[in-house]
């Protein structure tokens, strides 16, 4: 087989105002550098999309740098190893790598972890058992703390974090309620994922439903949205209740503040009268500590059908653009990969 001296890209052209638009970004052709000591030339297979990229897009200061203009569009990968300058990795290995929105990268070998295609579809390694598992595991393991009995409610139930919080939550003997969009998603968190209760926050009644499922109110809430599913949730939160924050994507899109009156005293004074621990997390915190157990962990679940998951994949470089805004949007359905190549 030829060794690819190019690789196909999407860089980012442009800083996003609101949702992004195709012309935020451009797709080029850039040639590859030779390989240096200790490095590997990848092609991709399969690509994740994620969240936390349209944060990356912005030039606000956040946890991570953002994408400067012209860069590549970072994202994890598993890829095919073509040439190494290591001896640890051999042409035809699986890895886990960071590639990003292209379809060959060079990498160096310090960050590489080999994937396993006996274990799972390779894909996992960017879902289930990949950065949104552990996200799920970690933050509500160490943050929610659920134990046996409680009520715990997660929205997003049906995406790839969502999904795992609530599985994670009854293996640990606790009450799984599901926020999901959609009568399909509804159903898939109730009757294949095995959650206690599904809602729908699309619903007119979203509101009294969530009343009627946590009855005697919620314990952890595991926060992917915010918005009006936040304000639902956070007046039936229990004394001591525990909020790990992961995400609000509903609001990643977002260009001004919304409209209404400054409801920061409201929530503050609900946090301090209940006593509610409300933390925000990166899973990369918890990965020295945690993650050769989460591994460990989800493998078993897998393998026992106690974990259960769900991939949307797109075939192609060429349709990213469009994953990524259906993901933003919702409209997806389950972990969003793009596969590359086969």
């Amino acid at each position: 087989m030829t060794t690819p001296q190019t690789t196909r890209r999407i860089v980012l052209a442009a800083r996003p105002h609101g949702e992004p638009v195709d012309s935020d970004f451009r797709f080029e052709e850039a040639e590859l550098p030779a390989l240096g000591e200790r490095q590997v030339l990848l092609q991709t297979l399969d690509l994740s999309l994620d969240p936390y990229m349209r944060g990356r897009m912005s030039a606000a200061k956040s946890y991570a740098a953002p994408v400067e203009i012209g860069e590549v569009m970072v994202g994890a990968t598993v890829s095919r190893v073509l040439e190494s300058t290591d001896p640890a990795y051999a042409p035809g290995d699986v890895v886990l790598s960071y590639g990003g929105w292209q379809t060959h990268s060079v990498e160096s070998t310090s960050h590489l972890r080999k994937v396993d295609p006996a274990l799972a579809p390779v894909s996992t390694a960017l879902g289930v058992l990949g950065m949104p598992g552990f996200t799920a595991y970690a933050g509500l393991l160490q943050i929610g703390k659920p134990q046996p009995g409680e009520t715990v409610v997660v929205a997003a139930a049906a995406g790839p974090v969502g999904s795992a919080v609530g599985q994670i939550a009854k293996i640990h003997g606790a009450r799984a309620v599901g926020i999901a969009g959609g009568p399909d998603k509804v159903a898939y968190v109730r009757d294949e994922l095995g959650f206690d209760v599904a809602i729908d926050h699309r619903a007119d009644d979203f509101v009294d439903q969530l009343a009627a499922a946590t009855g005697d109110g919620i314990d952890v809430y595991f926060e992917n949205v915010g918005g009006r599913v936040f304000d639902a949730v956070l007046p039936r939160m229990n004394p001591f209740g525990r909020i790990p924050v992961c995400g609000l994507v509903s609001q990643y899109n977002t260009t001004s503040l919304p409209e209404g009156p400054d409801r920061t005293g409201q929530l503050m004074g609900i946090v301090l009268s209940r006593s509610l621990t409300v933390r925000g997390f990166i899973q990369s915190e918890f990965v020295e500590a945690h993650h050769d157990a989460f591994l460990a962990d989800a493998a078993r679940w897998i393998a026992d059908g106690s974990l259960r998951y769900r991939e949307d994949v797109t075939d192609g470089l060429d349709n990213t653009l469009d994953a990524f805004r259906a993901m933003l949007t919702g409209a997806s359905f389950g972990k969003t990969v793009v596969r590359i190549a086969e």
